[in-house]
């Protein structure tokens, strides 16, 4: 029988000390229980001699030391899951927030998961398709792949978020494809635009979604990335179907962790954040790729909102050295009315060129994406020289590439929200582009590429 605890010595905040327990162990689950008969629920998040420090996920209003009772309950927070998981909404405790059936667990898994041996990894090389021009042409997603969009207030992200979730999918046909989507500290405006816009469009036959508002436990929005990811891990190495998970917003994660931190009086790092953010956010991270022997795989797209979009910010600066790239919006874009407002020159995919050309994609995709970012970055450098000293002082060629530039934003990284581009699609929208320049200035085209393609100017 499990022993009740009366030993409660310090609330701080989401956190209580209980003292003189035995046997307790870090990240096990406990309830409190107050005189009114209600009960809430913890986690250990310390462990020191004979203490345990104890999160409240519910809070700690109306409890005191007098009124409440613990009990540690052996074991650490846990998701039941099975193949109906699928097509069903959760809160960010894991529980259904559909109406639908309580789900029927095969198994109850830990939600902290275990570290993927190295040794055991598999390289990421195979294309995922989003539809999205600015993304599969220039910064192309591969299978296996953490690929983060950082943004900011105000941005188009959530949008974004959900056409890359009902569009995306691996070219191989008969492939189980699946998207595990997780939403943090969101409003309740934002929560309505996901579920309506997956169920609407279909998407949420295939999608798991979690979904934790900004007035939930703060604790909550620390679980639900580990819980989406332990669903995640559970259709992808056990069901061999290839997930994407999609975890909005990291920075509402981050803040709560934070605020957590901050309760435990621990001394703090960067801009106040806990000195552990880069271990944390890297024990999400990694939970991506694939196996050597599964067919499953976790490809993790984490989309966070820069605080003054500033990319030194911890958050952004901490997650691109974990991440294998980065997709940035662009503010000046979107005051054009350019959606998505992808801004391909700081943006990087390091895993692009594992995931395209012949057999994958297409064979020109590589020499159509170095031409298209070469002549885009010439034509924003001759805008810039334009700034200082005027149209005149641009040669014939430098105002072609200007022209060039605005034509790339309007026409390939601009698109609709709905509008679902193949990647031929996208391709052949480049090389429209790149017809309005010559061809000797196509110096990054393999020859016998341009007897192929370049047939012509563009009309």
């Amino acid at each position: 029988m499990l022993k009740e605890y009366l030993t409660i010595k310090n609330i701080s905040g989401p956190l209580l000390l209980v003292e003189d327990v035995e046997g307790v162990t870090y990240g096990e689950l406990t309830e409190i229980k107050l005189d009114n008969g209600k009960l809430r629920r913890g986690r250990v998040l310390e462990i020191a001699d004979s203490r345990a420090l104890v999160q409240v996920f519910e809070g700690t209003r109306g409890i005191s030391p007098e009124n409440a009772k613990v009990k540690f309950l052996g074991k650490g927070q846990e998701i039941g899951v099975s193949p109906d998981i699928i097509g069903r909404i959760f809160d960010g405790a894991g529980l259904p927030i559909d109406g639908g059936p309580e789900i029927i667990p095969t198994k109850r898994v830990n939600i902290n998961g275990s570290p993927m041996n190295p040794y055991a990894r598999d390289y990421p090389n195979e294309f995922i398709q989003t539809g999205i021009a600015a993304i599969d042409g220039m910064n192309t997603l591969v299978r296996g792949q953490k690929l983060p969009i950082f943004s900011g207030s105000g941005l188009p992200h959530a949008q974004l978020a959900a056409q890359i979730a009902r569009q995306a999918k691996v070219l191989k046909t008969g492939e189980k494809f699946a998207v595990v989507f997780a939403a943090m500290g969101i409003t309740f405006e934002e929560a309505n635009f996901f579920i309506s816009d997956f169920g609407r469009t279909g998407a949420l036959e295939r999608s798991v979604l979690f979904i934790n508002l900004a007035d939930n436990p703060t604790i909550e929005r620390i679980a639900i990335p580990r819980i989406a990811l332990t669903v995640a891990e559970y259709l992808a190495y056990e069901q061999d179907m290839h997930v994407l998970v999609i975890l909005i917003d990291m920075t509402n994660y981050c803040e709560a962790l934070k605020e957590i931190s901050a309760a435990r009086k621990e001394v703090p790092g960067r801009r106040g954040y806990p000195g552990y953010l880069y271990t944390d956010l890297a024990t999400l991270y990694e939970r991506t790729g694939r196996i050597k022997g599964k067919q499953g795989s976790i490809t993790q797209i984490p989309i966070l909102s820069m605080p003054e979009d500033d990319k030194t910010h911890p958050i952004p600066d901490l997650t691109g050295y974990i991440t294998e790239g980065q997709i940035i919006l662009s503010r000046a874009l979107h005051s054009q009315g350019i959606y998505p407002p992808i801004d391909v020159l700081p943006s990087l995919s390091r895993l692009k060129d594992k995931g395209i050309g012949e057999g994958k994609t297409r064979i020109d995709h590589a020499d159509v994406m170095n031409q298209l970012y070469a002549a885009y970055a010439r034509g924003e450098e001759a805008k810039e020289i334009a700034v200082v000293l005027g149209e005149s002082a641009l040669s014939p060629t430098d105002l072609l590439f200007m022209s060039f530039a605005d034509l790339f934003e309007r026409k390939f990284v601009q698109q609709g929200e709905n509008e679902n581009r193949t990647i031929e699609q996208t391709l052949d929208i480049g090389w429209k582009l790149l017809k309005m320049l010559p061809k000797t200035e196509l110096k990054r085209i393999r020859p016998e590429l341009l007897d192929v393609y370049y047939k012509g100017k563009m009309t």
